[in-house]
């Protein structure tokens, strides 16, 4: 066994790790290590880990598939990935079923599993990549939907009150990419299971981008034929993390008010948009990258995709820094020539 790999067993058998190599836990594909990981497989083991006196006072980071985040340095602390399994239909009544899903279980192969099963209602959340645990936080959406449309209630370890408990989707406070996980509550809770409700009557979103028209292309009819052409849509556009380490979206679309909006259109009157609740409009953050010259733009190991500027790249051998320092530059220029601070979606360590 390795110097860095050195283990500890405990009473259940937990593993812990020491100065641990995360780069294949995260799609970036950075080299960062961890002073301590463990991977607990149930409540048990949870528990078992917080329990011991020496993570009291250390730092800790719930890591889910690491597909939405950018390691800058190694982490002093401990990481913990949760490795809750399974997928339960816990209630039904009439058309609609609401079933449990464990953490650890990866975001699209429950997708296709529900669709499969004539589960509908995640199909235009299609090949997203993450765990199921890690969807909440994000509340992760893509052509025209959220997490939170079917969301129904996760189990998850309060650190605090140091107990099981459930929060419903009033307590989540979900908004655009964002939730009670990533504001006041973080750090707070680690899911272990997510419910969702979903329907055995398909209900097809087709009304975002060139869905609909791939759609009609396709000849589809069902779920299966939409979460079909969702996955081709996000395939032509996207790379493979397991060839160009990436995150997906870097960015998140920013919402502008109506006036700033209006200004933008008067000298790009092509700007695409989306109306949003309120006074404000979103503008994709890919067109505005683009416009500001980094679409396919790149730095040493470092650039944007050529067919999706909203994506950063590690061609290889980049280091977190890097990839910061990279973003750092881009939001700078869509600032100083749109006015418009862009955001980061992804979780920056």
């Amino acid at each position: 066994m390795a110097e860095d790999q050195i283990i500890a067993i405990f009473t259940i058998m937990i593993q812990i790790h020491h100065k641990y190599s995360l780069k294949d836990l995260n799609s970036f594909g950075l080299d960062a290590r961890a002073a301590s990981f463990a991977r607990p497989g149930n409540l048990e083991a949870l528990r078992e880990v917080l329990a011991l006196p020496d993570y009291h006072h250390m730092p800790l980071l719930v890591l889910g598939a690491g597909s939405n985040i950018l390691f800058r340095d190694d982490f002093e602390g401990l990481v913990l990935q949760p490795g809750m399994k399974g997928i339960e239909i816990v209630e039904e009544s009439g058309n609609e079923l609401v079933i449990k899903v464990g953490a650890s279980e990866n975001w699209d192969s429950w997708v296709a599993h529900a669709t499969e099963r004539a589960w509908y209602g995640l199909e235009n959340l299609s090949l997203i990549p993450g765990s199921v645990g890690s969807a909440p936080v994000q509340n992760i959406g893509a052509y025209g939907m959220e997490l939170q449309e079917c969301f129904e209630w996760l189990d998850a370890w309060d650190l605090q009150e140091k107990k099981l408990v459930r929060l419903k989707h009033e307590t989540c406070d979900f908004g655009y990419r964002s939730s009670i996980f990533k504001g006041k509550a973080r750090g707070r809770y680690i899911i272990t299971h997510v419910a969702f409700r979903l329907n055995r009557v398909p209900d097809l979103k087709l009304d975002y981008g060139n869905v609909q028209s791939e759609f009609k292309k396709a000849k589809g009819s069902t779920p299966m034929d939409l979460r079909k052409v969702v996955i081709g849509i996000r395939s032509s556009k996207l790379p493979d993390p397991e060839l160009h380490g990436n995150a997906g979206s870097f960015f998140k679309n920013p919402l502008v008010d109506r006036t700033i909006f209006s200004c933008i259109r008067v000298e790009y009157p092509d700007v695409p948009y989306y109306p949003s609740d309120g006074n404000q409009m979103k503008i994709p953050a890919a067109w505005l990258i683009e416009k500001s010259g980094w679409k396919g733009k790149r730095i040493g190991n470092v650039g944007t995709w050529p067919s999706q500027a909203l994506v950063i790249v590690n061609y290889g051998g980049a280091n977190g820094h890097e990839i910061y320092d990279f973003s750092e530059k881009i939001m700078e220029d869509v600032e100083g020539i749109f006015g418009i601070t862009l955001e980061r979606e992804v979780n920056v360590i």
